[in-house]
């Protein structure tokens, strides 16, 4: 006779987990244990944090140093017009467990970098690239390599997203190879505009990537760059090729 991994309560609200031949106790089980790192809380973190939470995932470790402005409403969904002037982290953190309250939520409100940043990294099972700039994508992208930590990195502006997976355990290539002379561009969402959905997107791909790799289901996704158009709902796909001489990954 098979002992059930799930208490009753948790049977019945992850029940149609259960119903999923991929997932099933053993999946769940594993959400519950897991942890995942999130940089960044704007229109992606905020988005893929509420499916990680109503999914199961037990610890989420959230990292963002910015308050929430009137602008961010459009999109960032996870927010309401009483937490304007808070900080997104404490504003993220009330509404992740109004949604799961048996969630453990951690908050970084804080600029995430350097030595933090690799421990962090190290504790995760894995890393949610939600940032918005650079100069944080090169460093979350540094530290999960150090760390051999998985990486799931979303982007988005105007009609268009990006999605990019890479898994440090084994050999992979890196967000510099795909990317190595990466500078700040003036093409962002607050000069170039933003559809929400196309941010939801995008994020909710992360999600559902971070969870299929927490249930150890295979993806085609890991080492690939996605373009998502979203004008006509068009999908780009290009297999991520070590550089040589990249400065954070070439031996």
């Amino acid at each position: 006779m098979s002992v059930s991994l799930l208490n009753d309560h948790q049977a019945r609200r992850y029940s149609r987990h259960l119903l999923l031949a991929d997932i099933g106790e053993i999946g769940q089980q594993r959400l519950l244990d897991a942890k995942v790192l999130l940089v960044g809380m704007g229109g992606l973190g905020s988005v893929a944090a509420q499916y990680l939470a109503a999914a199961g995932v037990g610890q989420l470790v959230i990292a963002d140093f910015d308050t929430l402005e009137e602008s961010n409403l459009q999109r960032q969904v996870l927010y309401r017009e009483s937490n304007l002037g808070q900080l997104k982290v404490e504003a993220a953190r009330e509404q992740l467990l109004s949604i799961n309250s048996e969630l453990q939520v951690r908050t970084v409100s804080r600029r995430l970098e350097g030595q933090q940043l690799q421990m962090e990294a190290q504790l995760a099972d894995v890393v949610l690239d939600c940032s918005d700039n650079i100069a944080t994508r090169y460093a979350v992208n540094t530290a999960c390599k150090q760390t051999n930590t998985p990486l799931i990195s979303g982007a988005a502006v105007a009609f268009d997203g990006q999605l990019m997976m890479f898994d440090f355990r084994s050999t992979s290539a890196c967000y510099q190879c795909l990317f190595p002379n990466a500078v700040e561009q003036q093409l962002n969402c607050a000069t170039a505009g933003i559809l929400g959905p196309v941010v939801g997107t995008m994020a909710t791909l992360q999600a559902l990537e971070a969870l299929k790799f927490i249930a150890q289901m295979p993806s085609p996704q890991w080492g690939r760059f996605s373009h998502f158009d979203g004008r006509n709902l068009e999908w780009m796909h290009v297999k991520i090729r070590s550089n040589p001489e990249c400065p954070c990954c070439a031996s």
